[in-house]
């Protein structure tokens, strides 16, 4: 079992180097999205460059990379820890892709993906919070920050058996958005288009 999960962390690590922002732009003759807008290769920079569409497919890319590994380990009887670590690795791996240049995004839809396996009424709640912030806010990183924050208390509830392997993702989100969150109380932060209606 220790090999199997090791190759599975190896696995997810591979799966979320993969950029579905970077592939899809150049793809589309695009702009690259680690040099335009706010210089994240994720769904919502891919919005501020180009449309709806192109970011839904960014997004559905990015949380099927977090869901695959995830889910596979857990049909392997992969232990519940274990499965946060390889929730981790795949968010890893789009924060510092190995296929490109270790300059990946912010993580937050695959984190998503991490944790969908746990069940769609968590799905459900985090995608409704973080609909609901960025409604509210227009702040895109606000909406991440709020949504991995509550993550661990909605899994408590629903499946407390995973909390551990939340905290581990929440934690690794809320530091990769580090710089946002100074933006933020200097009142610098860069809201989400208009486009989001």
């Amino acid at each position: 079992m220790l090999l199997l999960t090791f190759a599975m962390i190896i696995v997810a690590y591979l799966l979320g180097s993969i950029s579905s922002a970077i592939l899809v732009c150049r793809v589309l003759g695009l702009p690259d999205p680690r040099t335009t807008g706010s210089n994240n290769p994720g769904a919502t920079n891919v919005l501020r460059i180009s449309n709806k569409l192109t970011a839904a497919t960014v997004l559905f890319l990015d949380i099927l990379k977090g869901t695959l590994p995830v889910w596979s380990a857990y049909f392997l009887k992969v232990e519940p820890l274990d499965l946060g670590i390889i929730g981790v690795a795949a968010c890893l791996g789009h924060m510092y892709p190995i296929f490109f240049n270790f300059r990946g995004g912010k993580a937050v839809a695959t984190a998503l993906g991490t944790l969908l396996p746990i069940g769609l009424g968590l799905g459900f709640l985090l995608i409704i919070t973080w609909l609901t912030v960025a409604k509210l806010t227009k702040y895109s990183s606000l909406a991440a920050i709020v949504t991995v924050s509550l993550a661990p208390l909605y899994i408590f509830i629903l499946k407390p058996l995973y909390v551990y392997p939340a905290l581990m993702l929440s934690a690794l989100i809320i530091l990769r958005h580090k710089d946002n969150i100074v933006r933020l109380l200097k009142g610098t932060e860069s809201k989400i288009s208009t486009k989001i209606n």
